[in-house]
């Protein structure tokens, strides 16, 4: 049987809630029969993202009210 589970990829410091956010991704890992193969990516998503969300105002394309912004390519 398969196993999920969400991993910190990426942080970086968001100015929108004055935090260090990370960019999680759900990873999907195969059976113990299929050990060769790489785990799956389903879904991306921040960390704060909830927090962001009750604030109001359009933050990030990763808490899903702005498209436009993604702070994580910024911080490269």
């Amino acid at each position: 049987m398969s196993n999920k589970s969400w991993q910190v990829i990426k942080t970086c410091y968001c100015h929108h809630i004055n935090q260090q956010v990370g960019l999680e991704a759900k990873l999907v890992y195969p059976a113990e029969r299929l050990p060769e193969q790489a785990p799956r990516v389903l879904a991306h998503r921040c960390s704060q993202g909830m927090n962001c969300n009750l604030d109001g105002r359009p933050s990030c394309q990763w808490a899903g009210t702005n498209p436009a912004f993604d702070p994580f390519l910024e911080a490269m």
